[in-house]
């Protein structure tokens, strides 16, 4: 196994006990014996746990961060909402681990950058966004920051809460919280609905499966 290969073995493994235990309770000499390998060998790719854990972290940040980045292709602000809605629930998906990783505290957290840090760089993604509807509905553009925030705030919690609950699906849920970003509680629509291409193939499909399912039940009710 080459230097490089390595690394990245150490880095995979690092990352899958981080996630599953925390900084704390994972030790050097665990990582070591899962990569067959001698503490020295840690010690001389990363410096110790903490570097190993740097590392990890500031790679999650940017699979993230370009994630959320390369989803706000433009359009309505609201489809852009919805963009950056499904970015991090695909993010919670399809890096659990990583997402685990993020959002739990650690020592090393100031000097690694934390999950707060990083919902504030996707939140200045969005702001140019939120200043520019805000002016063009004649509020305060000065508030597009404090909004971005918010809004992006809201997102990142709800996929802590949606990564341990997995249900309702992802597209429910990043309806209702598009629903509740852009109407308010005093102008909740009844049934949410999403604007994108993607949002309206998922939604007509979960309708089509609650008729067909609805079609059974009344199939099953008829022959008994």
């Amino acid at each position: 196994m080459t230097g490089k290969e390595r690394r990245e073995q150490l880095l995979e493994i690092g990352r899958s006990l981080f996630a599953e235990r925390g900084f704390d309770a994972t030790s050097v000499e665990e990582i070591a014996a899962k990569a067959g390998v001698s503490k020295p060998v840690v010690y001389e790719h990363f410096g110790g746990k903490e570097g190993l854990y740097a590392v990890v972290v500031d790679r999650e940040m940017r699979t993230l961060l370009d994630l959320v980045t390369s989803a706000l292709t433009g359009g309505h602000p609201r489809e852009l909402l919805e963009q950056a809605a499904f970015a991090l629930l695909d993010y919670v998906e399809n890096y659990s681990d990583g997402f685990r990783i993020l959002v739990r505290d650690s020592p090393v957290a100031a000097s690694t950058g934390n999950f707060a840090s990083l919902i504030s760089d996707i939140a200045t993604q969005v702001e140019g966004i939120m200043a520019t509807e805000f002016r063009r509905r004649g509020y305060d553009p000065d508030f597009g920051a404090m909004y971005s925030q918010m809004l992006v705030g809201m997102v990142a919690l709800t996929g802590q809460w949606w990564l341990d609950a997995q249900s309702p699906s992802k597209d429910e849920v990043a309806a209702h919280m598009v629903n509740l970003a852009w109407n308010g509680l005093s102008g909740l629509e009844h049934e949410p609905r999403l604007m994108t291409r993607r949002g309206f193939k998922a939604m007509k499909s979960r309708a089509k499966a609650a008729a067909e399912g609805a079609g059974a039940d009344a199939t099953s009710a008829a022959g008994g």
